[in-house]
C-alpha cells in the first residue's frame, strides 16, 4: 500500500507542502512548518490520532526526509 498522506520536501521558507490521496487523486491540505501543523491538518481530515502516525511510512511519505529544515536569513 501506497502512503495516504504526503510531505513535500523543505522549501526556503521552510514549509512543507502536504496532501492526502483520497478517491484515487491528490488533495492539498496546506503548508506546515513544523509536525504539529502536520497534525492538525490531519486531524481535519479525519485521522483521530494523527500523532501515532508520523512515522509510520505506511501512511506518510516524508519526502526530502523526515527532519524539518528551519528557515535561514533570521535575526
Amino acid at each position: 500500500m501506497a502512503a495516504l498522506i504526503v510531505v513535500g520536501e523543505p522549501t526556503g521558507a521552510g514549509g512543507r507542502r502536504v496532501s492526502a490521496m483520497r478517491r484515487g487523486r491528490e488533495e492539498p491540505l496546506g503548508t506546515a512548518f513544523s509536525d504539529h501543523d502536520v497534525i492538525v491538518f490531519l486531524r481535519a481530515a479525519g485521522l483521530s490520532d494523527p500523532e501515532e502516525v508520523l512515522d509510520d511510512p505506511r501512511w506518510i511519505q516524508w519526502c526530502g526526509g523526515r527532519a524539518w529544515n528551519p528557515p535561514t536569513g533570521h535575526g
